[in-house]
């Protein structure tokens, strides 16, 4: 197949995940789902990307094969997607297209928590935010937090963005009062840290 350059885009936008869904690909390359379940098969059928589906009641997801990788750079093996993580991805992929849309970026403003770590080269694993963005000359973590972490972990990462970036935004599930509490507590001691609650 002849490559457009929307569909190296769509690839480097997946690899800079653990997956991707048509949902989110149409967000940002397709005005219609016909046209992009078109474009993505000819991906797959091509071995560009893969298309499973790993859980019932979820979506289908988007990976990289290795020839995918390859043709946009990537030449780390692949990453797993995680049963346990799933629903926090999707989060994830949720609240980058609301902060887009809020602060008016655009996918390319944003770095994700993969694209950190990439960075780190092999260095010891670090403590990285799902994304990160830039808006009017100051840095912003998000993070999205649906378990309740050990506090001292919790005010660690805190700690580790307070140092990093200007402003920290943390989504919580509204029920989850002992998570709300602790990041009410952790976070006093800073004034760059803000909660918001999914789904709000």
């Amino acid at each position: 197949m002849e490559l457009m350059q929307r569909d190296l885009n769509i690839l480097m936008l997946v690899g800079r995940f653990t997956f991707m869904t048509g949902k989110v690909i149409k967000e940002f390359y397709f005005s219609s789902d016909r046209t992009k379940e078109r474009r993505l098969k000819i991906l797959v059928d091509s071995g560009y990307l893969k298309r499973e589906k790993i859980l019932y009641g979820y979506p289908y997801f988007y990976t990289l094969t290795h020839k995918g990788r390859i043709l946009i750079g990537l030449n780390k093996k692949a990453s797993n997607v995680r049963i346990e993580r799933i629903k926090h991805d999707l989060i994830v992929l949720d609240v980058l297209i609301q902060i887009l849309e809020k602060y008016q970026l655009t996918i390319n403003d944003i770095m994700t928590e993969k694209e950190l770590h990439r960075k780190d080269g092999f260095s010891r694993r670090k403590h990285h935010p799902d994304f990160i963005f830039t808006y009017k000359n100051q840095t912003y973590a998000v993070e999205i937090e649906l378990t309740v972490k050990a506090k001292d972990v919790l005010n660690k990462n805190i700690q580790l963005n307070y140092m990093a970036y200007d402003y920290q935004l943390w989504f919580v599930e509204k029920n989850n009062k002992k998570l709300i509490k602790n990041l009410d507590e952790c976070g006093r001691k800073y004034d760059s840290i803000s909660i918001h609650y999914l789904g709000d």
